[in-house]
């Protein structure tokens, strides 16, 4: 709907301040009033266009307001009576399979039927005349025209047809005998003009003719409204896909992701959505290339089933990553446009600090890639700016809580709180949710006891133990630890805190999760941001401030519209389950991407995601590289900025098997815990050798793996990933036996020793005093059977970035515990890992730069 509805937005503004003006000048001029009625009729059929409850619309006017403006303003779809222009251009060319016929030209041809085969239309012009000889004439019976006169009306026809001849009278002798006459005349209402049919029995004399109005237009235009609705039904439900593919055309040498992405123009995504089977209405333009998706169509797809759902993930990954994404959009680009099997990609939003950082951002790379990427790498359509801004918004209503009730007394906080408008007092909804938690069954403020006041306005919150911290969308390592309330304005209320990397926010994992807005709105209420001095946990229903949270978040939770340069759809939507619930049919791919290595993503996607969703993945697709490998191998370490060493360019075959034996076998062992088949595929880079890529193909199959493939896409699109497209929907088409890793009726410690021994291959693990009390904690309150988010460094198996390929006899420290209530689990940190990136000493922003003339960005990646 995204230019549609831009239009229509257009066409109300001008509506709005054409009236204005009017108005202004009906003042001086009362015959402006016409005007002015017709656009007050214009403005109202917009608004019932765009109601999707209404579905037919009965234009009961006057004729001189049935204007040309006045029929183009309304809905072909929803004008029952068949008058809009293009209604009667489908009526002429016989195109009835969409469009309507007028009612009343329906009822004339209904009482046509058994009165032979010549009919006689008089007087009348018009769309009616020209929709009523159109539907004589497909009957197969002969019209003819003709002015007044007895010889013409005797002679002539076996049935006359009087259209709009007003109050002339017909006499009996100007009929030819056994001919029939259908009088359609004009009836006012109030002034409105009604048209009523009258058949007329021609064995009669003018004495005793009785005309009775007949019932079959009305008729009509219910059958019209039945039609209009069955339409709407139909159109609710799945629709196959038409999906046109834009040619690509690979060039040697492979231009740089931009250069590619800008020589490829995005089809407009009003036009995508279309294809793949979306309603106007469900769709929210962001420009011409992006969208966001309204969750509606959840509801009108809920009887569909799901999808085919395939995972990609990684080994341990070099820091320069091993090409997930672009083995995400390349599979995703194999299975369509060569495989013809309908899919989706899956992607989340890269976040600013990667891509300004070392890593670069994320809509894959080469010819496989999300177009525009310049749009998908920067702000988008602003969600994680909107994430920042709903976590930020919690962290200053802590310390602004802080302050008041150190600084108030109760009385004083209560008038606050609560306070007197027009002399009336009384609480808000989120505030009677808070006394309702306290055990107050009470709305009435006046009848709150000193006791009651003080435990409504006191959150009593322990500055040693808030867990909440404000975000921001870049790395910035001096952000990690710092001091708050310093000014003297704050009183004293001084207390050390931190920043995150805004996508390490709880309001991203919700988005991750949430299901739909109700969802998402309870999840935000339930998140714990610090403990009260006896010990509560205080959430962010109980600052005030959740429903704003949801008010900030309500468009993000909505996934984003996009698509690849074969153009194959794309959301990117924060990894929450939307595609496979709602784009569904069983034949449909769904596509996602799990980050970091398989040890950490794949298996908090397996043991959260899944569980949470109800969704059972059907296969995962492996990424490896040889450079990868390598280094697991025992190669030299890789840093970011530097050139790879020689053992990385020159064919080395015994530190790629050394890696294929070690990390490579044991992350196809993970997916294997879940019961979940794999296909490994190998990224090619073009420093690797064939017998390299061979190597890791034939030993990947020994370790378990269902396939092996090389993978081409980067160099060639969807065609170099077509061999790899073939082998997950061989694997997805095989029976599974999926089962999770742990029961969460375990104990905390025992679900995280779980993932350590069976996952990182660690022989235990060991708790600092703060995280077995905090484990301790959680289960007091009722969170223990949660599931685990480990935090741990993806540069190794182990809590060690350095021991590369699959460490064993390590012990995995846990620094500490902290729980993420509305997200819906609990997540420990590993040995030194931070949830705040730094910048290296050369970020890639060095190379990023826009023309001022010609707004051109360059080195973006």
């Amino acid at each position: 709907m995204g230019i549609s509805n831009q239009v229509v937005f257009s066409c109300r503004k001008v509506v709005q301040s054409t009236r204005e003006a009017i108005v202004t000048l009906q003042k001086r001029n009362p015959a402006i009033q016409p005007l002015l009625a017709i656009l007050q009729i214009v403005e109202e059929l917009l608004k019932l266009n765009d109601d999707p409850k209404v579905h037919g619309i009965y234009l009961h006017l006057p004729p001189a307001s049935i204007t040309s403006r006045v029929l183009n303003t309304l809905k072909p779809e929803k004008d029952i009576e068949g008058i809009s222009d293009l209604n009667m251009g489908r009526l002429i060319r016989g195109d009835l399979s969409k469009g309507f016929v007028p009612p009343l030209a329906s009822a004339v041809l209904d009482l046509l039927e058994n009165h032979g085969k010549t009919v006689l239309l008089v007087g009348g012009e018009g769309p009616l005349q020209l929709a009523v000889q159109c539907l004589i004439e497909r009957s197969r019976m002969v019209t003819l025209k003709s002015h007044w006169s007895s010889k013409s009306l005797q002679e002539q026809a076996d049935a006359v047809v009087l259209l709009d001849v007003g109050n002339m009278y017909v006499p009996p002798t100007w009929i030819r005998p056994g001919a029939a006459i259908i009088y359609c005349k004009p009836a006012l209402e109030k002034g409105i003009a009604l048209y009523v049919v009258f058949p007329i029995n021609l064995c009669y004399n003018e004495h005793e003719m009785i005309l009775k109005p007949s019932i079959a237009e009305t008729l009509f235009k219910v059958i019209n409204v039945v039609r209009s609705c069955s339409r709407w039904l139909k159109g609710q439900e799945y629709r196959p896909w038409h999906l046109r593919s834009l040619k690509l055309q690979p060039l040697t040498p492979v231009p740089s992701d931009l250069e590619i992405s800008r020589a490829q123009i995005p089809k407009p995504v009003d036009q995508l959505a279309e294809e793949i089977g979306l309603l106007p209405e469900e769709l929210e333009a962001y420009g011409r290339s992006k969208a966001k998706v309204r969750l509606s169509v959840l509801e009108r797809l809920q009887s569909q089933p799901n999808g085919k759902y395939i995972l990609v993930a990684g080994i341990t990954p070099t820091p320069l990553g091993e090409g997930k994404s672009t083995v995400t959009v390349g599979l995703v680009q194999a299975l369509s446009a060569h495989l013809k099997l309908n899919s989706f990609a899956c992607l989340r939003q890269p976040s600013q600090g990667p891509t300004f950082g070392v890593k670069g951002g994320a809509a894959g790379g080469g010819y496989a890639q999300v177009i525009p990427m310049e749009e998908f790498n920067l702000h988008l359509t602003g969600d994680i700016h909107a994430i920042t801004a709903a976590n930020n918004l919690v962290a200053a209503a802590i310390d602004a809580r802080m302050l008041h009730e150190a600084t108030q007394s109760d009385k004083a906080l209560f008038n606050r709180l609560v306070p007197s408008v027009n002399g009336v007092r009384k609480f808000s909804p989120i505030q009677i949710s808070r006394l309702q938690r306290l055990g107050i069954r009470k709305t009435d403020p006046a009848s709150l006891t000193p006791e009651e006041i003080n435990a409504f306005v006191r959150l009593d919150l322990d500055p040693s133990k808030i867990t909440w911290q404000r975000v921001v969308d870049t790395n910035d390592r001096f952000l990690r630890k710092i001091t708050v309330g310093q000014a003297s304005s704050e009183k004293g209320q001084i207390r050390e805190t931190g920043f995150d990397i805004a996508v390490a926010s709880e309001i991203m994992a919700i988005l991750a999760l949430a299901d739909s807005l109700g969802d998402m709105k309870n999840r935000l209420a339930r998140m714990v941001v610090g403990t009260s001095r006896s010990e509560q946990p205080i959430t962010a229903e109980d600052l005030g401030v959740s429903g704003a949270l949801a008010v900030l978040m309500k468009d993000a939770i909505k996934p984003t519209l996009m698509q690849t340069l074969e153009v194959r759809p794309v959301h990117i939507n924060h990894t929450n389950p939307f595609n496979v619930k709602a784009h569904c049919s069983i034949s449909i791919f769904i596509v996602t991407e799990a980050g970091f290595g398989a040890d950490i993503g794949m298996e908090k996607f397996f043991n959260i995601k899944c569980r949470a969703s109800g969704l059972r993945p059907s296969v995962v697709v492996l990424v490896a590289t040889v450079r990868a490998l390598k280094m697991h191998g025992g190669g030299p370490n890789v840093s970011a900025g530097a050139p790879l060493p020689r053992e990385y360019t020159d064919e080395n075959l015994s530190l790629v098997a050394g890696g294929c034996r070690s990390n490579l076998r044991k992350q196809i062992q993970i997916a294997h815990l879940f019961g979940v088949p794999v296909v490994v595929a190998v990224n090619v880079f073009k420093t690797d050798t064939q017998a390299e890529i061979d190597l890791v193909c034939q030993i990947a199959k020994e370790c378990g793996a269902s396939d092996a493939l090389p993978c081409n896409h980067w160099a060639q699109g969807g065609r170099g990933c077509s061999e790899l497209a073939q082998a997950v929907k061989e694997a997805a088409s095989k029976p599974s036996d999926y089962q999770f890793l742990y029961n969460t009726e375990m104990s905390i410690v025992e679900k995280i020793r779980t993932i350590a021994q069976r996952v990182y291959g660690a022989d235990d693990i060991e708790l600092s005093p703060e995280a077995k009390t905090k484990t301790d904690y959680y289960h007091q309150q009722g969170y223990g059977s949660l599931p685990i988010c480990m935090a741990k460094t993806h540069l190794s198996l182990s809590h060690m970035p350095d021991k590369k390929g699959a460490p064993t006899g390590f012990v995995l420290p846990i620094r500490d515990v902290r729980a993420s209530i509305g997200a819906g689990f609990i997540y420990p940190l590993v040995g030194t890992m931070s949830t705040m990136p730094g910048l290296p000493t050369r970020p890639c922003f060095y190379d990023i730069d826009l023309d001022p003339v010609t707004e051109e960005i360059t080195g973006l990646f």
